[in-house]
């Protein structure tokens, strides 16, 4: 079975994707910026202790405010996937500002001398034009989709995407986040319970062959407390002998099917008014 261990740099970004004056609120800035201070390099000591690769998903905003976490993923030789530049959910946008944003996105992380194969949606709310997009840049996959727990390639109309499909279960957000204001999260669970999440998911997916991609966030799996649990994660991996851990590109380069198309959803008004 193959895993992806994946973080989201987001640093700022969704904060401010919610209201630019929050950039006002010293204590919610530094809140976010743990993550590529001191959250990510925490990570790659980890990573290094036990040999394994990794994606991180990087916002433009976050390339530019925090080079130097950047610098450090790339020289731990660690894949660098496309994030957004403002972590604006496309469902949000027009058409024009999702490629204006996708691709102030790329002219950041090309500054940083990064060239991104993959992509991960804000919120994992993409539009039915995403994929597209994606496909038009020589994006070969992305990472944001639910309909599957296999990888798979679909059809964009401007090009063959790998899709490697995410689950809500595997995200530490939905675990971690909290803060007063913004309003987010409803409370903190322990890393006892997440880790039980966790690994009881991963025995899940060996049994049934899918694919298993976490989607962890530096500032919050980066304290103390969780990074033992994503710790615990791994050595349960490992001890389970049957899993590999891969980068999404690497793993996305091992796809070649099946084959999908865009489905859009034709809403009936009649069943659905207004």
């Amino acid at each position: 079975m193959i895993a992806c261990l994946t973080f989201d740099v987001d640093a700022e970004s969704p904060i401010l994707a919610l209201d630019r004056g929050h950039a006002a609120n010293l204590g919610v800035m530094s809140h976010q910026a743990f993550g590529p201070r001191v959250g990510v390099p925490r990570i790659l000591d980890l990573l290094a202790e036990y040999g394994l690769p990794a994606t991180f998903f990087v916002p433009g905003l976050t390339a530019e405010r925090h080079p130097e976490a950047v610098a450090r993923i790339v020289a731990a030789g660690h894949e660098v996937g496309h994030h957004s530049y403002a972590h604006v959910a496309p469902v949000d946008q027009t058409a024009d500002e999702e490629r204006r944003d996708f691709e102030r996105a790329l002219a950041a992380l090309a500054r940083l001398g990064v060239e991104p194969q993959g992509y991960r949606c804000p919120g994992w709310e993409a539009a039915f034009r995403t994929p597209a997009l994606l496909a038009e840049h020589g994006l070969r996959y992305d990472s944001s989709l639910f309909d599957d727990d296999r990888p798979y390639v679909l059809a964009t109309g401007a090009g063959d995407l790998v899709e490697l499909p995410v689950s809500w279960e595997l995200d530490d957000w939905e675990q971690y986040a909290y803060l007063p204001r913004p309003d987010i999260g409803s409370g903190l669970e322990s890393p006892a319970k997440v880790r039980d999440l966790w690994t009881t998911t991963l025995d899940a997916y060996r049994r049934h062959g899918a694919l298993y991609v976490l989607t962890c966030h530096p500032f919050l799996t980066g304290r103390p407390g969780r990074i033992e649990t994503l710790r615990a994660l791994i050595e349960h991996a490992l001890a389970a002998g049957d899993v590999e851990f891969r980068s999404c590109g690497d793993a996305a380069s091992r796809v070649d099917g099946p084959l999908r198309a865009l489905e859009p959803v034709d809403v009936d008004e009649a069943a659905y008014p207004g």
